[in-house]
């Protein structure tokens, strides 16, 4: 999972995320957009999960965490939709709309995201 960090030319924070994993650079760019208490809540929650068969979910505005003991889902609200919506023959793309990876990586991307956020305020 390869990301970079960039900001625009308003100065605004952007997250370029490797193919597979594009929908978790949406999700900082759309849901995040450099408010660090979302990250501090999302933290909260894989601590409170750390250990336990639970798992949770953060509903946002266009993107949905599913968050677990070992495993976080970053998925857009888009993405529910009935599979008889699809004419025969077709399917549906969504490697830009689903990814998964570890709690550890997803943490380590946030601790990255904070510290780039921070080096610019």
């Amino acid at each position: 999972m390869d990301y970079d960090f960039l900001r625009d030319i308003t100065g605004e924070v952007k997250v370029r995320f490797s193919m597979g994993h594009e929908v978790i650079g949406h999700w900082l760019n759309e849901e995040v957009k450099g408010d660090l208490s979302v990250l501090d809540k999302v933290e909260a929650a894989i601590a409170e999960l750390k250990g336990s068969e639970r798992d949770t979910q953060i509903v946002g505005h266009e993107y949905t965490l599913l968050l677990a003991d070992d495993e976080v889902m970053v998925r857009t609200n888009q993405l529910d939709f009935d599979g008889d919506e699809i004419e025969e023959g077709m399917s549906y793309y969504d490697e830009e709309s689903l990814a998964f990876c570890g709690v550890e990586d997803f943490l380590q991307v946030l601790e990255k995201y904070r510290s780039f956020i921070n080096t610019y305020r």
